[in-house]
C-alpha cells in the first residue's frame, strides 16, 4: 500500500514538472541541470585571518601585561593561547585570563632567578570548527631582571666648552628604564646632553651650569633604584696645548630599519679637536640636511636607519698635528617580509598542488609550514620545493584546511596563510588553472552533457620498468575501440597507502604514459580511467608493479651541526642519512678555512668528530659525505662556525717612543700581525718603569687607539716601556722593553729664536736656491723659518717653512733681476732677528749650470755644519707577503749599539710601480723597523736617516726587497664568451689577468655549468696554462644556457672566482658546414678537417688568383695548356728512359748480373732491404745536384725527428696562411691551433711550392692509390708508403671533378729509373689505417716501425705558378714487373751515369722552358 502511494506521488510530481514550463530538449536539458548542480555544490573560500597579532613586550616584575590578539571570520572563532609551543589552561589560572576580544592578560608578572613562569614566546591560536585553525606570529615577553648597575658614575671634570662622559652601565633590557638626575632633579636630554646606547651620559659644550652631582635611576614596578652620585666639575678655559685624548670611542651597533643609531666619539684636547666621520672609507655628509647628523662633541646620529647604511664607521679626530681614529660596525637586520603570499586553491582529489611563499629578510629567514595549526613534516607526499614552497602530492579529502607559511629570523617572524578546498570529481573547478597547480594535473572539469560514458580500458600492462620510472600501455575500452577522442587519467599509489596520485595523457587517443619520480624497489598500484566528453568512465583493474632495485648511494647526512669547543678545535655532529640501500661504511668530513680554496678531509667512523689544530678566532666551513659499499653519497650543505677567541699570540709591532718634553713620552705602536689577534682586540696594556728601579712597574690600560701619552714622568730619567694587546680572554705577550730618557729641561719658548747661523743663496735663471743652518743656540724652540724676498726689497713675498727644513727654492722669478732675501726663525712668541742676502738671477740665455741636486731631490736636507752620520748596513729581510723587516747600524753609537740619548730614526720606503709613487715614512727608536701593509710580490726600496734634537743625517744607501707572493686577491676580469664561427657547439672564452695577481699567474681554471646555483664541485672544469688568455670548449649542447667562471692560480694557490657569465649556445648546427665539419673538396689521410667558415665560396673555374679573386678565362686556358704540355713531356721522359734502359748490351748485362750474384748469392732480386742499396739522391731539377742522404743500416729504418709531409698541405711551405698559422700557434687555444689557420689548396694557387715526390726504401703494399677522400683520414706515417693521401684542391679543368692526382710510391732499383719502374709488392706487411694524425707534424705510432721516406724536390723558376699535377702510370702486371726487375739489376758505370744525368738535365731545362712560357 505504501509503495503504491509513493509511486502515485512521484508520478504526479513528474507531471507537474513537465507542465510547469517548456521543457528543453536533449543535451541542453542535461547541460542546464548539471550547471545548476555544479554551481550549488561549489564552496567559496571563507575569509579567516588575524586583525591584531601579539607584539614583543618588555615588562618588569610585578607589572601587568596584555598580549593583544583578534581574529576575523564569518563564524566567531575560538581563541586559545600557546606559550613555548604548549597550550595554556586559562580556566584554572588565577593570574592569566582571556579577554573578550581574544587578548591575553597577565596580572603581576612573576620573575626571579630560579622561577620565570611568565617569560617566553606566546602565540595566539584561532579555530573555527569544520573550517580550520590559524596561528599568529610569535611574540616574546621579556621580563627585566633585578635593577642593578654594572658600573657606577665616577667624579670627573671638564673644561669650559669641552665634553664629559659619566658612565652608568646596565644590562641591555634595562636601558629603556634608565634615566638621569642632576642634583636629584630629573635631567632633560637635548642635542647637547645625550644618553648613549649603553646608558652613559654625554655632556658637550660644557658650561658652569652643568656642574653638580649626577646619578642615574632605574624605574621599575616599585620604587626607583639609584646609583652612586658623582660630581662633575667645570674648569676654566684651557690655555696651554693639551694632547688629544679619546674619552668615549664608538661601539658596534645592531639596528632595525627605521630605528636611530648613535655613535659617540668624545675627545678632549686643546686646541679643540675637529671630528669627522667616514663610512666604508667614504666621507659622510654631516651638514645637517640629511639623515646623518653630527651632534655636539663629535657624536654621529643616524636617523631612520636603512639597510644600505650598514658598514664600518670611522671617527677621525684632529687637533693640531695629532690625529686619532676609532671604528665601529653598524649591522642592519631586517625582519621577515613576504614578497609572495600563499594563494587560495581549489583542487580535486589525487591532484598535485603547490603553495608558493617567497620571503626576504636579513639574516635570511627560515620557513616552516603549518596545516590547521600543526607543523607539516616533510614526507613523500608533502615536500618543500624551491626552498620555501610547499608541494602536496596526491590530494585526499583530509588535506583540506588552512595552510600557513611561517617565516622567522633573529629579529622577528611573520605568517601568511591560504585555504585549500577539495571539490568532488563531478564538480568543475570554477576558475582557470592557478599557477600553484602542477603541470601533471592541469585537468579542470567543465560542465559536460549527459551521455554514455566509456567502459574500462583493456589490457593495462607495464612495458618498461626501471628503478624510478614505469611505462604503461593499454588498449582503448570495448565501448569505443578506436578511442581517438578519449583521454586517460592514470591513478597510482604505493601499495598499502590510500593517497592516490594522477597523471594525464598529453593528447587524445594516446594509450601510453611514462610515470616518473618513483622510488626504487617499491610496489606501486596503477589503474587507468578513460574520459570522453560526457565524463570519466569505468576504472580498469588494478595493476601491481614493483620498480627495480637501485644501486643507491647515501643521501646527505641530516642535521649537521658544528660548534667550537676551544680556540683551536671544532666539533661537528650529524645523523645517519635517510636514503641508501646498504650500511654506511664511513663518513668523510671536509673542512676549509673561509677565504681559502683548498679543502682538507678526515675519515670518520661515527656520527661526530672534533677537528683540532685550527686557527684561533677563524671561520671554517664543514660538510660531510657518507660512504657505502657503492661509493660516496651526496654532500651535506656547508655549515660555517668560528673558533673561539683567545689571548693574542704575538705582541704589538713597531713600538716607538718620542720624548715630548721633560715630563712626558709619547708611545706609538701597531697592532699584532694579522692572524695572531686570536680575537677582537679590546685594548692595549702599557707597562713602564724606571731603568734604575726594575721592580717598580706601573700599568696603564688604554682603549683601542694605537698611541698613548705617558705624563707625570721625572726629568732626565730613563724609562722602559712595553705594550701588550688584550682581548676579552686576557692579555697577550708584550713587546720587548724599549727605553727613552726624558729631557733634563724643556726648550725655552719664552723668547724669540736667535738669528740663523748662516744663509746661502744660489741664483738660477728663474729661481734662487736658499739654504741655511739653524741658530747656534738650540735651547730656544724654533717652530719654523720665514723667507722674505723681492726685487730691491725683501718684503714683497713671505713664505714659511717647517723647522726641519734647511733649504728652499724660490720659483717663478724674473731673469737678470736683483733680489733681496731675508731669513728669520720664529716660534709661538714671535719672529727672531733676520739675516739678509742678495742675488741676481741669471740671464735667460744662460744654461751653463743647472743644479741637478736641487732638481732631483728637492726635499733632501742640506747637512748642518756638524752633520750626523747616516745609518749604514741597511738590510731588508722579507718576512711575508706584506711585511719586511728593516735593520741597520749607527756608527755614531758605541760598539754595543745601545741607544742612550733621545735620537730617533726615520725609515722611508716606496715602490717604482707606478712610477709616481710617493715615499712613506715612519719613525723608530730602535735599530730595526717592521714595515707592514705592503703589496705582495712587489719590489720596494728602503733608506734610513737619523735625527737627534735639531740635527739630522742624510738618507742612507738604499736596500731593496721583494715581498713574497700571495694568492690572487681579485678574479680574472673582462670575461667574455663568444660562439666560434661555423661551429655552434664550440665556444671561445676570453679574459684578462686579475688586477691583483700578487705573483706570476701559473694557470687558470674555467668552471662551467648549466646550473648557476650548483655547488662548485659539481661544475665542469677546464685547466688552462698561465700565459693564455683565451680557450675554446667543444661539444656543448645546442640551445642551452651555460654559466662560466674563471679562477686564477699562482704558486701560492687559487684566487677568487669571477662572477658567472651566462652564454646560450645557438639553436642549430650551421647550415654552411659540410658533414663531419669538412670543407668542400677531398681531405687526404692524415689531414684534419678544415673550417672554411660560413662565408666561403668555391673558386670560379676551380682556381683562384693569387689575391683570391676568380681567374679570367685566359688564365684558365693557359693553365689547361700547361697541364696538357707537362703531361706529354712527362710521358716522353718516361718512354725515353724506359727505351734507353732496354738497350744495354748482353755482355754488359751478364757482367753486372755476375757481380750481383757474387754479392747477393741469388739470381733473382727479392726486394729485401738487405739487397743492393744504391745511394739515395735528392734531385733538384733546377741545379741537378746529387746529395747523398745518410741511410740507416736497419733493414726497416725508422723515421727521423722531422717526418716527411704526407699530403698536399704538408708540402706547401710557402704560403701566407703559414704566417697566420705560426701566429696562431703562439697565441693558440688548446686543440685549436691548426683548424683556423688551414685553408684549401685552391686558395693557394698563387704561391707554388716545391713538389715533394716521396720514395720508400722498401716495396709498398700496393703501387698506386687513386681514390679521393672526403672523410678525415688517419695518419699515413705509420702505414705502408703506397697509402699516401691525395693532394687537396682542384687541380683539373673547371669541367672536371676536383680529384687529387695519383701518386706513385715505389722502391727504386736505380735512382734515375725510380720515376717509372715500380717494384714488386711484398707479401703482407703491417697496415694500420686508424692511427692518429696531426697536421704539419706526422705522429709516429709506438710499436709500428715507420718507413723512412726519401723525396725528390722539383723546384720553380723564379715566379709563381699553379700547382702542376704529376701523372704516373699504373703498376704493371707481376710478370712484366719481374722482367723489368731482371733488367734493372745491373748498374751504371760512372761515365754512363754522367751521360745519363747530362741528358736528363737537358730534358728538364726543356720542361722548365715550356712551363715558364
Amino acid at each position: 500500500m505504501a509503495a503504491r502511494r509513493a509511486r502515485r506521488l512521484l508520478g504526479s510530481l513528474c507531471i507537474a514538472l513537465l507542465f510547469a514550463q517548456p521543457a528543453p530538449t536533449g543535451a541542453a536539458a542535461r547541460s542546464g541541470s548539471r550547471s545548476l548542480l555544479t554551481e550549488s555544490l561549489v564552496r567559496t573560500f571563507t575569509p579567516f585571518y588575524f586583525l591584531v597579532e601579539p607584539l614583543d613586550v618588555l615588562s618588569v616584575r610585578g607589572a601587568s601585561v596584555i598580549m593583544n590578539c583578534s581574529a576575523h571570520c564569518e563564524s566567531p572563532p575560538r581563541i586559545e593561547w600557546k606559550k613555548d609551543g604548549t597550550f595554556l589552561n586559562l580556566v584554572s589560572d588565577d593570574r592569566r585570563q582571556l579577554l573578550p576580544d581574544g587578548s591575553l592578560l597577565i596580572n603581576s608578572v612573576v620573575h626571579s632567578k630560579h622561577n620565570k613562569p611568565d617569560e617566553g614566546y606566546y602565540q595566539c591560536v584561532a579555530t573555527v570548527d569544520s573550517l580550520g585553525t590559524i596561528v599568529s606570529r610569535t611574540a616574546k615577553l621579556t621580563v627585566a631582571g633585578l635593577p642593578r648597575f654594572t658600573s657606577q658614575p665616577e667624579p670627573t671634570s671638564a673644561y669650559r666648552g669641552g665634553s664629559a662622559v659619566l658612565g652608568c652601565e646596565v644590562t641591555p633590557e634595562l636601558v629603556p628604564l634608565l634615566r638621569w638626575e642632576r642634583d636629584r632633579q630629573a635631567l632633560g636630554l637635548d642635542r647637547r646632553v645625550l644618553q648613549l646606547p649603553g646608558g652613559a651620559l654625554l655632556l658637550t659644550n660644557a658650561s658652569d651650569t652643568d656642574a653638580g652631582l649626577y646619578r642615574c635611576a632605574l624605574d621599575g614596578a616599585g620604587a626607583p633604584k639609584y646609583s652612586d652620585e658623582a660630581e662633575l666639575k667645570i674648569l676654566p678655559d684651557a690655555e696651554e696645548p693639551q694632547s688629544l685624548v679619546l674619552l668615549k670611542p664608538p661601539s658596534s651597533l645592531t639596528r632595525l630599519p627605521g630605528q636611530s643609531a648613535l655613535f659617540p666619539c668624545v675627545t678632549a684636547g686643546f686646541p679643540p679637536p675637529l671630528v669627522r666621520w667616514t663610512r666604508n672609507d667614504e666621507e659622510l655628509p654631516t651638514d645637517g640636511s640629511g639623515r646623518f647628523q653630527l651632534l655636539a662633541g663629535g657624536t654621529l646620529e643616524i636617523r631612520d636607519v636603512a639597510e644600505a647604511d650598514a658598514g664600518t664607521f670611522t671617527c677621525i679626530a684632529e687637533s693640531g698635528n695629532d690625529t686619532l681614529e676609532a671604528q665601529a660596525e653598524l649591522t642592519v637586520q631586517v625582519p621577515p617580509t613576504f614578497l609572495k603570499r600563499p594563494a587560495n586553491i581549489y583542487a580535486h582529489e589525487s591532484m598535485d598542488i603547490v603553495f608558493e611563499c617567497e620571503v626576504t629578510g636579513k639574516p635570511a629567514p627560515t620557513v616552516k609550514w603549518l596545516k590547521n595549526g600543526d607543523v607539516v613534516i616533510p614526507s613523500d607526499y608533502f615536500k618543500i620545493v624551491k626552498e620555501h614552497n610547499l608541494q602536496v602530492l596526491g590530494l585526499v579529502k583530509s588535506d583540506e584546511g588552512f595552510y600557513q607559511c611561517i617565516a622567522e629570523n633573529d629579529v622577528g617572524n611573520a605568517q601568511a596563510g591560504a585555504q585549500l578546498i577539495i571539490l568532488d570529481l563531478d564538480v568543475a573547478i570554477p576558475t582557470l588553472p592557478p599557477t600553484s597547480l602542477t603541470s601533471a594535473t592541469n585537468d579542470h572539469l567543465a560542465p559536460a552533457p549527459a551521455g554514455p560514458l566509456p567502459s574500462a580500458p583493456r589490457d593495462v600492462v607495464a612495458t618498461l620498468v626501471s628503478t624510478r620510472f614505469i611505462r604503461l600501455t593499454w588498449r582503448p575500452p570495448a565501448s569505443d575501440p578506436q578511442g581517438d577522442n578519449l583521454t586517460y587519467s592514470i591513478f597510482y599509489t604505493k601499495e598499502g597507502i590510500n593517497r592516490e596520485r594522477v597523471e594525464n595523457t598529453s593528447r587524445p587517443g594516446e594509450t601510453q604514459v611514462m610515470i616518473q619520480n618513483l622510488m626504487p624497489e617499491t610496489v606501486y598500484v596503477f589503474r587507468v580511467v578513460a574520459q570522453n566528453r560526457h565524463g570519466p568512465g569505468e576504472s580498469s583493474a588494478l595493476l601491481k608493479v614493483a620498480t627495480q632495485p637501485e644501486v643507491q648511494l647515501p643521501g646527505p647526512a641530516p642535521n649537521i651541526r658544528a660548534f667550537s669547543g676551544s680556540p683551536t678545535s671544532v666539533t661537528v655532529t650529524w645523523e645517519t642519512p635517510l636514503s641508501g640501500n646498504g650500511d654506511i661504511q664511513n663518513y668523510k668530513l671536509y673542512y676549509m678555512e673561509k677565504g681559502q680554496h683548498t679543502e682538507q678531509d678526515v675519515d670518520v667512523g661515527g656520527l661526530s668528530h672534533t677537528v683540532t689544530g685550527l686557527k684561533k678566532f677563524t671561520e671554517y666551513s664543514f660538510r660531510v659525505v657518507a660512504y657505502n659499499k657503492h661509493g660516496p653519497g651526496v654532500s651535506t650543505h656547508d655549515v660555517v662556525v668560528r673558533t673561539l677567541s683567545d689571548v693574542p699570540s704575538a705582541p704589538p709591532q713597531n713600538l716607538t717612543l718620542e720624548v715630548r718634553n721633560s715630563k712626558s713620552i709619547l708611545l706609538q705602536w701597531q697592532p699584532p700581525p694579522a692572524g695572531t689577534h686570536s680575537g677582537q682586540i679590546t685594548g692595549y696594556k702599557i707597562r713602564y718603569r724606571k731603568v734604575s728601579r726594575k721592580s717598580d712597574v706601573t700599568e696603564s690600560v688604554g682603549g683601542t687607539q694605537l698611541s698613548q701619552l705617558i705624563e707625570g714622568l721625572e726629568r732626565g730619567t730613563e724609562y722602559s716601556f712595553r705594550v701588550a694587546a688584550m682581548t676579552i680572554n686576557g692579555t697577550g705577550p708584550a713587546t720587548d722593553w724599549v727605553s727613552a730618557e726624558t729631557f733634563e729641561s724643556d726648550l725655552d719658548e719664552s723668547r724669540v729664536p736667535e738669528v740663523p747661523s748662516s744663509l746661502h743663496v744660489r741664483p738660477l735663471v728663474t729661481s734662487i736656491v736658499v739654504s741655511w743652518t739653524p741658530p747656534e743656540n738650540q735651547d730656544v724652540v724654533v717652530r719654523g723659518y720665514a723667507i722674505g724676498y723681492g726685487i730691491g726689497s725683501p718684503h714683497a713675498q713671505t713664505i714659511k717653512v717647517d723647522y726641519k727644513q734647511r733649504y728652499y727654492t724660490i720659483e717663478n722669478l724674473d731673469p737678470s733681476s736683483h733680489y733681496v732675501i731675508t731669513l728669520k726663525a720664529f716660534n709661538n712668541v714671535g719672529e727672531g732677528i733676520p739675516l739678509y742676502e742678495s742675488a741676481v738671477t741669471r740671464p735667460l740665455s744662460d744654461t751653463s749650470e743647472v743644479d741637478l741636486f736641487v732638481i732631483n731631490a728637492p726635499y733632501t736636507p742640506v747637512p748642518d755644519p756638524s752633520p750626523m752620520m747616516p745609518p749604514v748596513g741597511v738590510q731588508a729581510s722579507i718576512l711575508s707577503h706584506d711585511t719586511i723587516r728593516i735593520t741597520w747600524a749607527d756608527n755614531s753609537l758605541p760598539k754595543n749599539q745601545k741607544i742612550t740619548d733621545a735620537r730617533f730614526y726615520t725609515v722611508r720606503w716606496k715602490t717604482n710601480i707606478p712610477a709616481n709613487t710617493k715615499y712613506k715614512t715612519a719613525n723608530a727608536t730602535t735599530l730595526s723597523y717592521l714595515v707592514t701593509g705592503l703589496k705582495p710580490n712587489t719590489l720596494y726600496e728602503f733608506s734610513v736617516m737619523v735625527t737627534k734634537g735639531r740635527r739630522s743625517s742624510t738618507w742612507s744607501m738604499t736596500a731593496h726587497g721583494t715581498t713574497f707572493e700571495l694568492v690572487p686577491t681579485s678574479p680574472p676580469k673582462d670575461v667574455t664568451v663568444v660562439s666560434k664561427e661555423g661551429k655552434p657547439r664550440t665556444i671561445i672564452v676570453n679574459w684578462q689577468p686579475p688586477s691583483e695577481a700578487n705573483g706570476k699567474i701559473t694557470g687558470y681554471i674555467i668552471y662551467y655549468s648549466t646550473d648557476v646555483n650548483a655547488e662548485i664541485h659539481d661544475w665542469v672544469i677546464e685547466p688552462v696554462v698561465g700565459n693564455r688568455l683565451t680557450h675554446q670548449i667543444q661539444e656543448l649542447t645546442l640551445d642551452t644556457p651555460y654559466f662560466f667562471k674563471i679562477q686564477a692560480r699562482n704558486s701560492k694557490g687559487m684566487g677568487p672566482m669571477s662572477e658567472a657569465v651566462q652564454f646560450r649556445t645557438p639553436k642549430a648546427e650551421s647550415s654552411d658546414k659540410m658533414p663531419n665539419d669538412q670543407a668542400s673538396g677531398s681531405a687526404g689521410k692524415g689531414s684534419r678537417p678544415m673550417d672554411l667558415g660560413p662565408d666561403y665560396k668555391p673558386p670560379l673555374g676551380g682556381s683562384n688568383s693569387p689575391h683570391g679573386s676568380p681567374t679570367s678565362p685566359l688564365d684558365s686556358n693557359m693553365l689547361l695548356v700547361i697541364i696538357v704540355s707537362v703531361g706529354i713531356i712527362t710521358i716522353v721522359i718516361v718512354v725515353i728512359v724506359a727505351v734507353f734502359c732496354t738497350r744495354r748490351t748482353t755482355s754488359h748485362q751478364k757482367k753486372k748480373r755476375a757481380a750481383c750474384k757474387s754479392v747477393n748469392g741469388s739470381h733473382k732480386y727479392k726486394g729485401n732491404s738487405k739487397d743492393v742499396k744504391p745511394p739515395d739522391l735528392w734531385i733538384h731539377h733546377e741545379r741537378l745536384e746529387l746529395k747523398p742522404i745518410d741511410k740507416s743500416p736497419d733493414p726497416n729504418p725508422i723515421m727521423t725527428d722531422t717526418p716527411i709531409p704526407r699530403n698536399s698541405q704538408d708540402i706547401t711551405p710557402v704560403d701566407n696562411s703559414m704566417d697566420s698559422n705560426i701566429h696562431q700557434r703562439r697565441n693558440s687555444y688548446r686543440g685549436h691551433e691548426s683548424e683556423d689557420s688551414m685553408s684549401t689548396l685552391a686558395g693557394r694557387r698563387g704561391m707554388r711550392p716545391k713538389m715533394m715526390m716521396p720514395f720508400d726504401s722498401q716495396p709498398p703494399q700496393q703501387s698506386v692509390r687513386n681514390t679521393p677522400s672526403t672523410d678525415t683520414m688517419p695518419a699515413a706515417s705509420a702505414v705502408p708508403s703506397a697509402e699516401l693521401p691525395e693532394p687537396e684542391g682542384p687541380f683539373l679543368a673547371a669541367e672536371e671533378e676536383p680529384q687529387g692526382p695519383p701518386t706513385a710510391h715505389v722502391r727504386p732499383s736505380h735512382p734515375l729509373k725510380s720515376f717509372a719502374v715500380p717494384a714488386v709488392p711484398p707479401s703482407g706487411g703491417p697496415f694500420d689505417p686508424a692511427l692518429p694524425s696531426t697536421p704539419l707534424l706526422t705522429q709516429q705510432a709506438p710499436g709500428h716501425p715507420v718507413h723512412a721516406v726519401k723525396t725528390a724536390s722539383i723546384g720553380t723558376l723564379g715566379r709563381t705558378r699553379p700547382p702542376m699535377p704529376v701523372v704516373v702510370p699504373s703498376a704493371p702486371e707481376v710478370q712484366e714487373t719481374t722482367r723489368m726487375l731482371e733488367d734493372s739489376e745491373s748498374s751504371y758505370e760512372p761515365d754512363e751515369l754522367t751521360k745519363e744525368m747530362a741528358h736528363l738535365e737537358g730534358l728538364m731545362k726543356d720542361l722548365n722552358a715550356i712551363t715558364t712560357a
